[in-house]
C-alpha cells in the first residue's frame, strides 16, 4: 500500500520571500494538490543570529498572496516551529548518546580553526578529527573532567560510519551515492546553546510529521547523506527526495545572485510593483518544470492538474525578467478593468493623478503595462511638459503636407463644442481632414500624434486626444507649427 502523500515547505525566517524559495513552496503545494496529499508548512528558525524580524510573517503573507493555501503550519498546529521542539530533539539526542552513536565533543572553536589551517597548509581535505582518538578510557575521563572543570561547554557529535554509502534514488537527478568517509568526519548534532543542527532537525520532524517526499533546491544535495546517517542511526525509514536543478540569471548564464539588480527577486518586490499573483505563480512555476506543448498561460487550477514531477528539469533553470514582464502584460492585458484601476489608484494618488478621468487613463494604458506602477511615468504626457521629440519623430514632422494637415484637424477641434468633444466624435474629425487635404495614411495620423502627444506610437489616437483634453490638444498642435513653420 502507498503511503499518504505529505509535503512540507520550511522556510528559515531570516529574510523576504525569495524566487528561488518561493519556487520550492510551489513545487510542494502542485505535488500535493495533483496527488491528492497534504501541504505542510514549518519554520525552521534554530539559526538564532540570522532569525529576522517579521521574517515568518513575510513568507506566509507572501505565499497567500501567491494564491497557495496549506493544510497545515504555525497558525493552526503547535509546536510546528523548530523552537517550539527543542525536547524533541532532546530526547533523540539523550537516546543517540545512551547508544553510543552520539557522542560529548570539547574541542573549542580555536583549536578546530587551528586544525583546519594546519589541514590546509599540508594539502589535506578539512575535516574533524575524532579528539578521543588513541585515548585509554581513564584518559578519556581525565580529558572530560578538565575540560569540564574548564567551564567548556560541549557539542554533541554523531558518529560518522566512514565506510558506509549513503544513495539514493533522486526523484530529479536519478541515483545519487555518498560515501561516509567524505563527509567531513563526525558532524554536530547539538550546538552549545542547545539548539539542534538543521540536517539533524529537519530528520526529527520530517519522521514525526511522517513527510514522505522532500522536495527541494539541489544546494542540498550534500545536506541529504548527513540526513540519512540520522535515519540510520535511529532506525528510521527516509522519505523520498527530490532536488530540482538551480536557478540561473538567463543574461549572464550564472546563479541566480541578489547582487542582480536588474532582476526583481524578491516576491514582495512584484506586489509592490502591481504584478498579478497569478502571473507571477504562472511563471515561477515553469522554473525548471516544463508540462509539455507550445502554451505558456496556465491558471493555478490547470497547472495542478498538469504537474508531473517526472517532468521536473535536469538542467538549470534560467530566469529571464523580459519573460516575467510579458507574462505579466498578458494578465494584464487579460484582467478585467475594474482590478487592475483598484490596484492603479495608490500609484495615481500619490502621484497627484487621481482624477476624474484616471480610470479611463488606465483603460488606456492597460495594454502597455508590464506592471501596474508603469501606469505613472505611462500618463506624464497629461500632467508633465511636452516631450522632446527623437530624430525619428522629427524627421516625420519635417513632410511637406505636415503642416497643412495640422491647421485642418486644430480647425476642426476649435469649432468642437465642449458637449461635442467626446472620444467616439474624434476619429470622423481626423476622416473629415482627410476627405478635404487627399492626405492619408501615415502622412494624416503619424503628424497629428506626434503633435498631440510627443511621441509616435501609443493607445488609440481618439482616446489620448479626448483625454488630454480639447485646449491641451490645440496647444500642443499650436507649438508644433510654430515650430516647424
Amino acid at each position: 500500500m502507498a503511503k499518504d502523500i505529505r509535503v512540507r515547505y520550511a522556510p528559515s525566517p531570516t529574510g523576504l520571500l525569495h524566487i528561488g524559495n518561493a519556487r520550492t513552496a510551489l513545487f510542494n503545494y502542485l505535488y500535493a494538490r495533483h496527488h491528492g496529499g497534504t501541504f505542510i508548512i514549518r519554520i525552521e528558525d534554530t539559526d538564532r543570529k540570522r532569525h529576522v524580524e517579521d521574517g515568518e510573517r513575510s513568507q506566509l503573507e507572501n505565499l497567500r498572496w501567491l494564491g497557495m493555501d496549506w493544510d497545515e503550519s504555525p497558525e493552526t498546529h503547535e509546536n510546528y516551529r523548530q523552537s517550539e521542539r527543542l525536547e524533541l530533539y532532546q530526547k533523540y539526542i539523550d537516546q543517540l548518546l545512551a547508544e553510543g552513536k552520539a557522542y560529548k565533543s570539547y574541542v573549542t572553536e580555536e583549536e578546530l580553526a587551528a586544525e583546519r589551517e594546519r589541514q590546509e597548509a599540508a594539502g589535506e581535505t578539512p575535516r574533524y578529527i575524532n579528539e578521543y582518538l588513541g585515548m585509554s578510557e581513564e584518559e578519556k575521563a581525565a580529558y572530560i573532567a578538565e575540560r569540564e572543570a574548564a567551564g567548556v561547554i560541549p557539542t554533541v557529535r554523531l558518529a560518522v560510519n566512514e565506510s558506509g554509502i549513503y544513495k539514493w534514488h533522486d526523484m530529479v537527478k536519478g541515483d545519487i551515492e555518498f560515501e561516509g568517509g567524505n563527509i567531513g568526519g563526525d558532524w554536530v548534532i547539538q550546538k552549545k546553546d542547545g539548539y539542534p543542527t538543521y540536517n539533524f532537525a529537519v530528520v526529527i520532524d520530517d519522521h514525526d510529521m511522517q513527510i514522505s517526499h522532500v522536495i527541494r533546491g539541489d544546494d542540498h544535495i550534500a545536506n541529504t547523506p548527513k540526513q540519512l546517517m540520522v535515519y540510520e542511526a535511529l532506525g528510521w525509514e527516509a522519505p523520498e527526495f527530490g532536488h530540482m536543478t538551480l536557478i540561473i540569471n538567463s543574461e549572464t548564464g550564472k546563479k541566480l545572485s541578489k547582487r542582480d539588480t536588474n532582476t526583481l527577486q524578491f516576491i514582495e518586490d512584484y506586489r509592490k510593483k502591481g504584478y498579478l499573483p497569478e502571473a507571477v505563480f504562472n511563471f515561477i512555476a515553469l522554473l525548471g518544470w516544463n508540462p509539455g506543448g507550445e502554451d505558456e498561460i496556465f491558471s493555478r487550477e490547470e497547472l495542478i492538474k498538469l504537474f508531473d514531477e517526472n517532468r521536473l528539469s535536469k538542467s538549470p533553470a534560467a530566469f529571464d525578467q523580459k519573460k516575467m514582464d510579458w507574462m505579466s502584460n498578458e494578465y494584464i492585458k487579460s484582467a478585467d478593468l475594474a482590478t487592475i484601476f483598484e490596484m492603479a489608484k495608490p500609484f495615481l494618488e500619490e502621484a497627484g493623478r487621481l482624477t476624474d478621468k484616471a480610470e479611463k487613463l488606465v483603460e488606456l494604458y492597460k495594454p502597455q503595462m508590464k506592471s501596474v506602477d508603469e501606469i505613472v511615468p505611462l500618463t506624464d504626457l497629461f500632467f508633465s511638459d511636452f516631450p522632446e521629440l527623437t530624430e525619428a519623430e522629427k524627421e516625420v514632422m519635417s513632410g511637406e503636407t505636415v503642416p497643412t494637415v495640422l491647421e485642418a484637424f486644430k480647425a476642426k477641434l476649435e469649432a468642437m463644442s465642449d458637449d461635442e468633444f467626446v472620444a467616439e466624435n474624434i476619429f470622423p474629425q481626423i476622416k473629415a481632414v482627410q476627405k478635404e487635404t487627399g492626405i492619408k495614411g501615415k502622412n494624416l495620423f503619424m503628424p497629428i500624434r506626434i503633435a498631440v502627444s510627443g511621441e509616435m506610437h501609443g493607445p488609440e489616437l481618439p482616446d489620448t486626444i479626448y483625454l488630454l483634453g480639447r485646449e491641451k490638444s490645440i496647444q500642443h498642435i499650436e507649438s508644433m507649427l510654430e515650430k516647424i513653420r
